[in-house]
């Protein structure tokens, strides 16, 4: 008899491809409305000096919303919503990728590294640009120049609507760097995204299977995964948050050099300067990992092919 708390993963082969995509970007779309003013936050600590503005998560969230309302906390969030085409596209590498390593290792652990791995290059090459605009205008603060931009309109930021924003952000950035500027940082992200990715995965697997050997076998998987989830993504974020200080230093403030960047970064606030905007990141994971474990995993289960539903424990 099949032992319960076996897991099984459903793999590309076993889904239906219309309903994966049509539940695939609206669960997305939620998410990405629940985490984005932490993501917000995040930016804004990891590129200010010291504590010249914010003195850690709580208190910039508190900061923008008296300053500049909700709104502020999602500015960007319109150019940032166009990551949904990089969001479907990471998943369907994730998902070809572990069938296609599936011909030569049969470990869970090996398909997991490399089809993360693989999924984050392939998202990250249509993230980059799309991440280079909404950061920096996830800078703009009332009357105050925090980015190598600024939006230009009234000191209040009043009269320029988003895409207006959006447009003079990019015209900016075209002056400045050319084309090129739209890739800045886009080394450093694919050395921060693809371990965190390739990471993520295998623990991800390792944490729910460790948690279902402990748990009665009537407990549901999907326990299991909700609670893994967060604890991979805790693991792969202080894994690869230093890279990730670097990456959003060198897109923001427009450096050239990861290497540059790392030794002035050393040199101005030392090792904990690599630790900045962790606590954001992992508060902002926490909650949207659960959201996207549950919501991927419900989202395989509603997808799975109509013959296989009875075959499978949840």
């Amino acid at each position: 008899m099949e032992d319960k708390r076996n897991i099984q993963i459903i793999e590309w082969e076993h889904l239906d491809k219309k309903k994966f995509y049509v539940f695939g970007v609206a669960m997305t779309m939620m998410i990405r409305v629940s985490v984005y003013p932490f993501t917000l936050i995040r930016t804004r600590l990891q590129v200010q000096k010291g504590k010249s503005l914010y003195h850690g998560t709580f208190d910039a969230f508190i900061k923008i919303l008296r300053a500049d309302g909700v709104t502020g906390l999602y500015r960007g969030f319109l150019v940032n919503t166009f990551t949904l085409i990089s969001g479907q596209c990471y998943v369907t590498t994730y998902e070809l990728t572990r069938k296609f390593v599936a011909d030569y290792s049969q470990s869970n652990t090996v398909k997991s590294l490399v089809a993360g791995g693989s999924a984050s290059l392939v998202a990250q090459s249509i993230t980059v640009p799309i991440d280079v605009v909404s950061q920096h205008l996830m800078m703009q603060r009332k009357g105050e120049k925090t980015g190598r931009f600024q939006v230009r309109g009234n000191p209040e930021g009043q009269g320029v609507v988003a895409f207006g924003q959006t447009k003079d952000i990019i015209r900016q950035i075209l002056r400045a760097d050319g084309l090129r500027g739209f890739y800045r940082g886009y080394v450093a992200s694919l050395l921060t995204y693809i371990p965190n990715s390739a990471v993520w995965w295998p623990f991800y697997h390792f944490y729910a299977e460790q948690l279902s050997s402990l748990c009665p076998k009537e407990c549901p998987h999907i326990v299991f995964q909700a609670i893994a989830g967060p604890l991979a993504a805790a693991t792969a974020s202080i894994l690869t948050n230093p890279m990730d200080v670097i990456r959003t230093r060198v897109q923001v403030e427009g450096k050239n050099s990861i290497i540059l960047t790392f030794r002035q970064l050393m040199a101005e606030e030392g090792p904990w300067g690599l630790m900045k905007g962790l606590s954001a990141r992992i508060i902002s994971a926490t909650p949207s990992t659960i959201v996207i474990v549950v919501g991927y995993e419900s989202l395989k289960k509603l997808s799975l092919r109509p013959e296989l539903v009875d075959s499978r424990h949840w």
